[in-house]
């Protein structure tokens, strides 16, 4: 049996940062646990060994060699294993002629598939170095922005201004929150999970590669979002960027914040003591920092609220917070940051400024 050579380096690879760009089809040939550890927006799980396969062969690598590791990678996926595994990724090509796929370095896992697909008349590329290469191309991605020439604009504004709004009006920018899957508030978890660490810079790589404008436009943001960190590289970037200010009546952004936190999670089918739960819960994240009387009475007006149908008995509450802990914070923020600030100004001013 002939031994199957690992990638190295040296080996003329394919422009990664283009394949990327493009969203590639891609076939992850690696194990589910290792794919839910981090992948590609434009890849898709397809593993030529399951979790407890790559655990045996892994263990047989160690003790016995290459060699045996195959063997018994051949033998694990016997029975008709190896016809169905064939069968899935003809099938993703079939739907995706530009595929190409890859396992962790480029090593034996893609040169089999590779084979067996060319067995049934289907020549697809394996990418040289794996996910270890397109991960190494995202991270250097990610650092790239020290030295770019781009212009970065950050937008500011008080919590509720409808930043996030404007932000994805606005073909030069970068929407932080949404591939986070966070709000970027206490109060701005989703139903629905946040990417992995991994996926969240893979995918922020990938938007940057695929940016194509002179100026990106960002929103003011700390350095979570969520459990999520942004990148050193562009969180510092980010605080030396030029600032522009999103201002709306305070009664505007109380509605705003009605209608993204309570009105439409109950229209999405989110059960009402579901998301009172979820909204104290916010609530006591911050608990030290309003206070024991501030959380108290803010924490019994959510109670209040949801024992009405009407929609305006949550504004009381949203005052309140915003009143109490969000607006003295965004004002002492501002005092740090306001000699880079280059304008001020409602919806449709900041909206043509970067526009033009």
């Amino acid at each position: 049996m002939t031994q199957i050579q690992p990638y190295k380096k040296g080996k003329v690879e394919p422009n990664l940062s283009s394949m990327l760009k493009k969203n590639i089809p891609l076939i992850d040939l690696r194990s589910p646990s290792e794919f839910k550890k981090g992948a590609f927006p434009a890849s898709c799980n397809l593993p030529i060994l399951d979790n407890e396969e790559r655990k045996q062969v892994g263990l047989t690598y160690k003790k016995h060699g290459s060699q045996a590791a195959e063997k018994l990678g051949y033998k694990l996926v016997s029975c008709g294993k190896k016809d169905k595994r064939i069968e899935n990724w003809k099938q993703f090509i079939q739907r995706n002629s530009k595929a190409q796929l890859y396992c962790w370095r480029g090593g034996m896992r893609s040169t089999i598939a590779s084979r067996w697909l060319k067995e049934i008349g289907l020549n697809i590329p394996a990418i040289p170095g794996g996910y270890k290469a397109l991960r190494s191309t995202c991270l250097e991605t990610l650092e790239s922005v020290k030295n770019d020439q781009k212009r970065w604009i950050i937008l500011g504004g008080r919590t509720g201004s409808g930043k996030t709004a404007l932000i994805s009006s606005i073909p030069a920018s970068i929407n932080l929150e949404y591939l986070a899957n966070h709000r970027g508030s206490a109060f701005g978890r989703r139903q629905t999970h946040q990417p992995t660490t991994i996926n969240f810079e893979n995918t922020l790589a990938i938007a940057y590669l695929q940016h194509n404008h002179n100026m990106l436009v960002l929103e003011d943001e700390s350095r979570g979002i969520g459990k999520l960190t942004i990148p050193e590289t562009w969180y510092q970037r980010m605080q030396n960027a030029e600032l522009i200010i999103l201002t709306i009546p305070t009664m505007e952004r109380i509605e705003n914040i009605r209608r993204e936190y309570v009105d439409k999670q109950l229209l999405e089918g989110i059960q009402p003591k579901v998301l009172k739960i979820s909204l104290q819960d916010s609530l006591a994240h911050i608990k030290n920092r309003l206070g024991g009387k501030n959380y108290q009475a803010i924490h019994q007006k959510i109670e209040n609220a949801f024992k009405t149908l009407s929609p305006e008995s949550h504004e009381g509450w949203i005052h309140d917070l915003l009143k109490k802990y969000y607006d003295p914070m965004y004002s002492y923020q501002l005092k740090q940051k306001e000699n880079r600030c280059v304008l001020e100004g409602d919806y449709q001013t900041i909206r043509d400024f970067l526009q033009d």
